[in-house]
């Protein structure tokens, strides 16, 4: 048998710019291990019994050393460094613009958003199954939903799909199993929970979430049009703040008296009574542009879990608030600021309370056949 330890001498380690590069002998064994940006890789020498010569073996040592220092080694045929997933991401946004790919906006946002600000540097030959696990607990820890990590985690696996089938890597990408959403948008915060939600916002260190929780949870406004709202858009008469809503458009949105009342006061506090509600000084917008840390922040020490209770929360919160009342569908429809009376409707379930009270009102009421009978005395 020709064993590694046989041809110690030929033992290295590159030190040149670029990937590190290890050939080392392991135990002694007829195999190699050749480490290239830090995984090991293996390679059968052979034994003696099968004419494998010292030559033969030094030989083959000095054409796994040329290969390493090339960064050739076990890479994908005409590539000789490995992807990392910052470049893989922009081949990937090319070609999918080439060729009119649907949800390319989607695509786009999730990768520039989430995916490359944390796996950008990686090779992709490093991202493993570990690795995305890691991924997606980040997301909860940024406050991200579960449907919204599920739809980055969604373009991760369809990136790695397709530049497989594209040959522009080797194999897809690490696999990856979405976490089941339990229908978010359906939970609804009680009134002590929302207590509660306010108690921990008092008590965070970023001076502003409170202000973002109350505004939340009395206009049903999404989380970017709450830190993009304006003092000089607020109107305290007439009881409306006016807001550049999803889609771009222009609206004035309803407001109660107590959220008037606290905006009003925030004004008079304001360094600049007629700009930002959310003023930042680091932001190139001047507004903050996230509350999602913060807020995650309050949920959990209100004892909630971020999973599902997330700024949307406060939206379809305040939406069915409004509903229990029995404002019509164009009310609902004005505060919502829903362009279609039918999306008003998706995000206004009434809470099982509010069915249960109709019934009961239904079976009071009975039936003309039933009032019928009671009156002659029929037994049913």
């Amino acid at each position: 048998m020709v064993r590694a330890s046989s041809v110690r001498s030929t033992v290295f380690r590159v030190s040149t710019p670029g990937p590190r590069n290890d050939w080392t002998d392991a135990i002694p064994s007829p195999l190699l291990v050749l480490k290239v940006d830090g995984q090991r890789i293996h390679r059968v020498i052979g034994r003696e019994s099968e004419n494998v010569t010292r030559t033969q073996a030094e030989e083959f040592i000095s054409k796994g050393r040329a290969e390493a220092n090339e960064g050739r080694l076990d890479l994908p045929k005409g590539r000789k460094t490995h992807l990392t997933f910052a470049e893989a991401a922009a081949k990937y946004l090319k070609n999918l613009r080439s060729i009119g790919g649907k949800d390319f906006v989607k695509n786009e946002q999730h990768l520039r958003g989430h995916l490359v600000p944390y796996l950008g540097g990686m090779p992709l030959n490093r991202i493993s199954t570990f690795t995305i696990e890691k991924f997606r607990n980040h997301c909860t820890e940024a406050g991200l939903s579960i449907a919204t990590t599920n739809r980055t985690l969604a373009t991760f696996r369809r990136m790695g799909n397709r530049l497989h089938e594209w040959g522009v890597t080797p194999a897809p990408f690490a696999k990856v199993k979405l976490e089941s959403e339990h229908n978010q948008r359906d939970f609804v915060l009680s009134h002590d929970q929302e207590r509660q939600l306010l108690d921990a916002a008092l008590q965070d260190s970023n001076p502003f979430v409170h202000l973002f929780v109350r505004v939340g949870l009395a206009t049903g406004l999404r989380h970017s049009e709450i830190l993009a709202a304006r003092f000089e858009h607020l109107d305290s008469v007439r009881r409306r703040l006016r807001v550049r809503v999803k889609g771009g458009r222009l609206r004035n949105q309803p407001l109660t008296k107590g959220i008037t009342a606290a905006l009003v006061e925030e004004r008079r506090m304001a360094n600049d009574p007629y700009g930002w509600v959310f003023p930042s000084r680091r932001a190139k917008s001047g507004h903050i542009e996230t509350m999602s840390s913060s807020f995650s922040r309050c949920v959990r020490r209100a004892g909630f879990d971020p999973r599902f209770v997330i700024p949307h929360t406060m939206r379809h919160t305040a939406i069915t608030r409004l509903a229990e009342t029995g404002a019509d569908i164009k009310t609902l429809q004005e505060f919502s600021g829903h362009e279609s009376i039918s999306m008003a409707l998706r995000y206004a379930h009434p809470q099982g309370r509010a069915v249960d009270s109709a019934l009961d009102r239904m079976e009071q009421q009975g039936t003309p056949d039933e009032h019928a009978r009671a009156k002659i005395g029929v037994k049913t």
